[in-house]
């Protein structure tokens, strides 16, 4: 059996991995348990996504050390363009309206990911067991056993809390007993990146129609990040398109915000889920991440979500004593609460707004967006929410500008 540990993390993805440097100097001891080898050219969750960060998780990731392994700087967004297919009006965002450089900047999964990969290597004190594999909990009086296989060979840890990051389809979750909540949008999204006429310039175009979202996102190499959302039943013949195809469906969708596009690089798909876990905790146990919800990626809220659970978490454990005492733990739903409830709305709600199609929604909608576009109070939610402040006041996220 391995040495106990005060904290054992399963999942070493883009939220676990940052909740494992946010752990590093506390005294904590801390394993990490990750089902691809450790420096593997492609875990899951290292893909070619274009993730839009907030200003504040920006901020955190500044101060967990993981900015500085970046290969590429995060390209600012400064600028915010919302519309919607058919209907009139759009709503736009300044960053220096609000005395901001940027409200956030855009980067590629698999460059995060690799710069998470670089920063925990640093961490002296972390325990890695990668590649391994959870198969079995058992639960003591004060933690847990957790058995893993790796190689063929099975290990034994125990841990006074086990973090549960293993992402939607969560092992750990449901071996906990911690049920989950799904809808299915039925949508599929499809991401890449395209090539236009004219170069980002801090621009990032957000476009709704019937079947789902449009965007465009600048990206620090020269090219935009691109994502749209096509109806489940037309994923596989858009799949089967010619470059040249696709990329005329999507200067359609997307309109000629960015000029004409030229060329489209390699294409991914993704179904659109929401998952949400029936709650957080479990006696010593604490669910995270996509763990405890995936959302709809509208608004780019997944991963900034992600990463504030790593963070109160972290602050929660952070002051010594046992850290899966349930007195702790107890406070963690509640100090989750409201960011949680308040961007699960947002997303759900506007990805269900804006796909009505229907003549007096598309009105509403419509008055909707002038309003918001010319009554500056009205932004001030939408600007606190692209910036990652949604009711989550943590020390990490609160640096100066992005």
């Amino acid at each position: 059996m391995s040495e106990p540990v005060d904290i054992l993390i399963v999942g070493g993805g883009l939220v676990g991995a940052s909740l494992a440097c946010a752990l590093d100097g506390t005294g904590r001891r801390v394993a990490l348990v990750e089902a691809v080898p450790a420096h593997s050219a492609a875990p899951p969750s290292f893909d070619e996504r274009n993730l839009a960060l907030a200003a504040a998780s920006l901020n955190a990731l500044r101060a967990l050390g993981v900015l500085a392994h970046l290969a590429t700087p995060p390209a600012p967004i400064r600028h915010i363009h919302v519309s919607r297919a058919g209907d009139f009006g759009a709503v736009r965002l300044d960053a220096a309206e609000y005395g901001r450089e940027a409200f956030g900047g855009v980067v590629v999964a698999r460059e995060l990911g690799n710069a998470l990969e670089a920063r925990l290597s640093t961490l002296a004190s972390l325990r890695r067991h990668c590649p391994a594999k959870v198969v079995a909990l058992e639960a003591l009086a004060d933690g847990w056993r957790v058995g893993l296989e790796r190689d063929g060979v099975r290990e034994v840890v125990e841990t006074k809390l086990l973090v549960a990051a293993d992402g939607t389809r969560s092992f750990v979750r449901e071996a906990l007993g911690i049920g989950a909540i799904e809808h299915d949008y039925g949508q599929t999204l499809f991401v890449s990146t395209v090539a236009a006429d004219r170069a980002p310039d801090g621009r990032a175009w957000e476009r709704f129609t019937d079947t789902g979202p449009v965007a465009l996102l600048p990206r620090a190499d020269g090219h935009y990040g691109a994502i749209m959302g096509v109806a489940d039943e037309d994923a596989a013949a858009v799949a089967a398109l010619s470059d040249a195809d696709y990329l005329a469906l999507l200067q359609a969708r997307a309109g000629g915000r960015a000029g004409r596009l030229r060329r489209v690089g390699r294409r991914s798909r993704y179904p659109v889920r929401r998952v949400l876990a029936e709650r957080l905790t479990a006696p010593r146990a604490v669910v995270i991440g996509n763990a405890a919800q995936t959302i709809h990626p509208v608004g780019a809220q997944g991963f900034n979500l992600g990463l504030r659970d790593a963070l109160t978490l972290a602050e929660l454990v952070a002051d010594g004593g046992d850290p899966g005492e349930p007195a702790r733990l107890a406070r963690y739903p509640e100090l989750r609460r409201e960011d949680r409830e308040r961007t699960l709305a947002f997303s759900d709600g506007l990805a269900r707004l804006t796909a009505n199609p229907s003549f007096p929604m598309r009105v509403l909608r419509s008055l909707g967006l002038l309003l918001l576009d010319r009554l500056p109070g009205l932004k001030a939610p939408l600007v606190g929410g692209a910036m990652g402040w949604r009711g989550a006041d943590l020390q990490l996220t609160r640096g100066g500008a992005a």
